[in-house]
Parts: C-alpha cells; sequence; structure tokens
C-alpha cells in the first residue's frame, strides 16, 4: 500500500479533473471509436452476496477505477462512486486493493500495460522496417480514439508530475519491450539503407505519439482558434496516417 499523501495530491490533482476529463468526455462524443466506461460497461459483480469471484471482482473494480479516475481525475473522484460502479460495497474494494491511492497506482499499471500488450500483437519484428512504423503509428492514432481513458489518466499522472509512477518504479520495465522491439525495425532499416542510422527509439515513439497526443489535447481550442472542426471525423480517419507519413518522412530523410 502507498504512503498516505493524499492532502498535497488532492491539491494538484483537482486541476485534473477540470483539464484533462472534460476533454476526453467531449473525444468519447465526437469521435465514436470507443464507448467511455460507465456503469453499464463495468463488470458488475455481484450484487447478490452469494456470489464468490475474486478474479471478476478485481477485474470489476478496475475496470470502475479506470472510469473514475478518467472523467474526475484523482482529486475528484470517489470511492463511494467507484464501488457502485462496480456493484460492490466500499469495505470489499479496501480489501482487494486498499486505500484510493493504491487503487488509482493499480488503475496506472492496467492502461499502461493495457496499450504495450496490443502493441506487442502488431508484430512489428515480422514486418518491414517502413511497414513497421506505419504500423505502429496508424495503430496508436486508433488505440487513442478508442481508448480516451488512457489519455486522461496519462494528463492526470503528468499533473501528479509523475508521482505515482516514479514511487513504484514499474515503468521502464513495462515500456521496455517497445523500446527494444522499435530499436530492431529501426537497426533493420539502417541495415539495409531505407532508415538513417543513429536513430533513438524512444525519441522516434516520443515524436510519434506526441503528434496525436497533442491533436486530441487540444482538439477543441484548435477548432475555435483555427475555424476549423479538427473533431470532424474525415480528419480524424486519416490523421494516422498524417502520423506515419511525418516520422517516415523523418527517418528516411536523404534516403530516397
Amino acid at each position: 500500500m502507498l504512503d498516505s499523501k493524499s492532502k498535497k495530491r488532492s491539491a494538484t490533482a483537482s486541476s485534473a479533473s477540470q483539464a484533462s476529463p472534460a476533454p476526453v468526455k467531449r473525444q468519447r462524443e465526437t469521435a465514436g471509436a470507443g464507448k467511455p466506461l460507465d456503469h453499464a460497461s463495468v463488470p458488475a459483480v455481484a450484487r447478490n452476496p452469494a456470489t464468490r469471484d475474486p478474479e471478476r471482482t478485481s477485474a470489476a473494480i478496475l475496470a470502475a477505477a479506470i472510469a473514475e479516475f478518467s472523467e474526475k481525475g484523482l482529486g475528484g473522484a470517489r470511492i463511494d462512486a467507484i464501488a457502485e460502479r462496480a456493484g460492490i460495497n466500499k469495505r470489499m474494494l479496501y480489501h482487494y486493493f486498499g486505500d484510493k491511492d493504491a487503487l488509482y497506482a493499480r488503475a496506472l499499471k492496467e492502461i499502461y500495460g493495457g496499450i504495450r500488450s496490443a502493441e506487442r500483437d502488431l508484430k512489428l519484428e515480422s514486418l518491414d522496417p517502413v511497414a513497421g512504423i506505419r504500423q505502429l503509428a496508424t495503430f496508436t492514432w486508433r488505440y487513442f480514439l478508442q481508448h480516451p481513458e488512457f489519455l486522461s489518466m496519462l494528463a492526470t499522472e503528468n499533473l501528479n508530475r509523475a508521482s505515482f509512477l516514479r514511487e513504484l518504479n514499474w515503468a521502464s520495465t513495462v515500456n521496455s519491450p517497445l523500446v527494444t522491439v522499435l530499436g530492431d525495425v529501426l537497426r533493420r532499416g539502417a541495415e539495409t539503407g531505407v532508415f538513417r542510422a543513429g536513430l533513438d527509439p524512444v525519441e522516434v515513439y516520443v515524436t510519434m505519439t506526441g503528434i496525436g497526443y497533442f491533436y486530441l489535447s487540444n482538439q477543441h481550442t484548435m477548432s475555435v482558434a483555427f475555424a476549423k472542426d479538427f473533431r470532424d471525423p474525415d480528419v480524424l480517419a486519416r490523421w494516422g496516417d498524417h502520423m506515419a507519413d511525418v516520422v517516415l518522412a523523418w527517418l528516411t530523410e536523404g534516403r530516397r
């Protein structure tokens, strides 16, 4: 269980409930690529007390927690609301996960693990380098659209200055397989003369995801500032290819 830092974090995370969940909620309404994690989508456990299924109970609590944290931030989320979404009582929630901080930390690990698991299924090591980069870019964009809770909780944790990730010390372990696989794609591309040599896989990934993350984090303000609808489904549908084109232009500079 994490040491309690609720007072300090709640002050920071209260901003998160204003800064990140509201835009993400709108994204659910406009992108049309994923449904919000609401009470109906949570695998409700046993309102019947006779039911005993620890695995299902744990999954239901996690799904409810991710929904609550992504909508309201760490400071705005309430244990009562999470328990209600999951169809359990608070006592059971505390039994499985401890306090709110511990549950939030576990929810963070769940969302990071989700995207990393989906990336492994791409099997980038079996693709040629150009196809591998394009596959990763378009997949990342689709994942962002389909999982707004991921972006929301990421924004919340950034407002917390990554304090939970730092304390738990598992983020590098979760992310290292992606770095290794992407590094192999870039190395193979350089060896065949397709890509520039000496590329850092982390820098490539940050560049790629940054194009998508900035878009979704700022789509509402950009729509007003530039008098262009950045929520237009046609624009959203082609942005993944744009991400891939931009990154590949950089990787292949001077090689065509």
